[in-house]
């Protein structure tokens, strides 16, 4: 007779411990692969490029995804039916009779505008800034009027001229819409009494304001 084969007891016990461990070592390797799932993203975020950058010489912060400000006029929007272009830029390329307008008599002799000379009702009026950026220069002078130069983010520079009462210093930080000054006369153009000489440089060469802002 074939003699029936029995496990053993030490067969058995095999069986209950590879069950013990198994499903305890699955959970722990899901757990570790996870855990090393949130760290790489962690240092993802870490890594990622900031959008913010701070200008080297002042602790401002600078959105470098902002959106590039259009220029806006010298003076309440709300005055610009009043307002009046004593002189006009000089341009080669405008027609004969804006390149007339826009020649100034002194001693005797022509200069050409080099910006727009702006008048409200021949009254003062407070000066604005166009466009948001840095007062680069602040010069007083009575003959002329005082003048203003503010540098902006695209290296364009705006300079306001025949003011009184200026009210930023050079280094200011001006937003686009803040007062600089009132405007005055001035002893070099008197012809055009109480008015504002608006100028646009670029590259360190005015240009016609009228090219970035269009006057009624």
């Amino acid at each position: 007779m074939r003699e029936e084969k029995t496990k053993s007891p030490s067969q058995k016990n095999k069986r209950k411990q590879t069950k013990s461990w198994f499903w305890p070592a699955i959970y722990s390797g899901i757990a570790i692969v996870f855990v090393g799932m949130i760290w790489g993203y962690t240092a993802l975020i870490k890594d990622a490029p900031d959008k913010t950058a701070k200008s080297p010489d002042s602790e401002v912060v600078v959105d470098v995804n902002a959106s590039k400000e259009s220029f806006k006029y010298p003076f309440s929007e709300e005055l610009l039916n009043d307002v009046a272009i004593l002189q006009d830029y000089y341009d080669m390329e405008a027609d004969e009779s804006m390149r007339e307008n826009a020649l100034l008599v002194f001693n005797q002799s022509y200069v050409t505008n080099s910006g727009v000379s702006i008048s409200i009702d021949g009254k003062p009026f407070e000066v604005l800034a166009s466009m948001s950026g840095v007062v680069e220069e602040v010069t007083t002078d009575v003959f002329s009027g005082d003048e203003v130069v503010i540098k902006h983010a695209d290296g364009m520079k705006t300079v306001y001229s025949s003011l009184t009462g200026i009210l930023v210093k050079q280094g200011d930080e001006v937003a686009q819409g803040d007062p600089l000054a009132t405007t005055t006369q001035n002893e070099w153009n008197p012809a055009a009494g109480v008015h504002l000489l608006f100028e646009v440089h670029v590259d360190g060469e005015p240009v016609n304001p009228g090219k970035h802002l269009a006057f009624e």
